[in-house]
């Protein structure tokens, strides 16, 4: 197949692609990019128009008329639920009477995850794939196109497409070969290490911890999480940005792929952590809390995750976005990437010109957070 003869089609959502063929281009490794996790965001009505998300995956089929390559795109309304902060942009843009949106996205609604945007079934065909977002963006008259959280792996492609590339931060554990929680413990200074222990303690007296994923998930442990979700989302975004049913959903088609982790008092849950299991990564997503007890969230979503992640031999936790107080918790940073496309060639050059002075104060922030972490120093040769 030659770049002429690619054509790209804009596919009525996820739900409108047969789960194989979606899977067969995501993979298995990135829960969240899997058929089942998109098609229940947009079935539980947490993605839909109306929401500002109109799901639009752009698709480029195969000789054998299945899909080959796939980008889960959404023409946005707005900024929310991205974590890659684009506000400013906006403002200025339409400052100077331009239209910022809508906008076409490449991501995982609600979700800072890295991960491949580029499902490609056929590796080859990246290129085009991007192209079509650009024709897309252009032929409807949208403002720009944003992938974020891209792996790392996949930049190059964009780069070589002209894509402007903007980085962050985010906290990450890694599994140094550790068998147990005391193992990871050893590897710290001896005062980070005497703290966490002191932390855990007070987190978990008079509560019971409870690690729920599979057929064990009930309608009762969804109900209890979804007032936790609540409180959280209503405190951080205003309005929670996933439905009540959502949670149902992603328990009866996804529960070997959870992990709920719940503190009971009595019988009686109180605090909950949600987190998605990839094939070698933890991925904490939601936390919230009926009761305030000092250190719980740092048991529940970092603690915890990192017992479940070595039980498991999962090789690493990824604990969600920004949090430079997971720094003392054994979370080191790593960077994230999201790429850009700007038609309008003086809006393309502001924002390049303020991605360079961005990248730079991003990558020496990240240095010098590198510098703070809690394990141990190697003695000087």
């Amino acid at each position: 197949m030659t770049e002429r003869d690619v054509i790209a089609r804009i596919a009525p959502g996820v739900a409108s692609i047969a789960p194989a063929d979606w899977d067969a281009c995501s993979g298995a490794d990135n829960p969240f990019l899997a058929h089942a996790f998109l098609s229940i965001l947009e079935e539980s009505g947490s993605v839909s128009p109306r929401a500002g998300w109109q799901s639009i995956p752009i698709v480029i089929d195969g000789a054998d008329g299945k899909p080959a390559a796939i980008a889960p795109a959404y023409a946005k309304g707005h900024s929310q639920g991205e974590y890659v902060f684009d506000h400013a942009w906006a403002d200025a843009w339409q400052r100077a009477g331009g239209r910022y949106y809508p906008k076409l996205q490449v991501a995982v609604p609600f979700t800072p995850v890295p991960g491949p945007r580029l499902l490609l079934r056929d590796s080859t065909l990246g290129p085009a794939l991007i192209g079509a977002l650009e024709a897309v963006t252009v032929q409807q008259g949208l403002s720009s196109a944003h992938a974020t959280f891209v792996n790392p792996d996949q930049l190059p492609m964009f780069e070589d497409a002209g894509w402007l590339i903007r980085a962050g931060t985010q906290f990450h554990w890694r599994n140094d070969g550790y068998g147990s929680f005391d193992d990871f413990l050893g590897a710290l200074a001896s005062r980070k290490r005497k703290a966490i222990r002191k932390e855990r303690s007070a987190a978990v007296e008079g509560l019971t911890i409870r690690h729920v994923s599979g057929a064990d998930l009930t309608e009762a442990d969804w109900d209890a999480f979804w007032v936790f979700y609540q409180d959280t989302g209503a405190r951080k975004w205003g309005t929670p940005y996933l439905t009540r049913r959502f949670f149902s959903l992603l328990g009866e088609r996804m529960a070997d792929r959870v992990l709920l982790i719940l503190a009971e008092r009595d019988g009686r849950p109180i605090a909950g952590a949600l987190n998605l299991i990839g094939t070698d990564t933890l991925y904490g997503r939601y936390w919230g809390a009926t009761e305030d007890v000092p250190f719980l969230h740092f048991e529940l979503c970092y603690y915890q995750a990192i017992d479940a992640a070595i039980a498991r031999g999962l090789q690493s936790v990824e604990a969600g976005a920004q949090g430079e107080h997971k720094l003392a918790r054994g979370y080191a940073p790593v960077a994230t990437w999201s790429a850009h496309f700007i038609p309008d060639v003086n809006f393309r050059r502001a924002v390049a010109d303020f991605l360079v002075h961005e990248r730079e104060a991003v990558a020496s922030d990240r240095e010098f957070l590198g510098s703070m972490t809690p394990f141990k120093k190697a003695a000087a040769g």
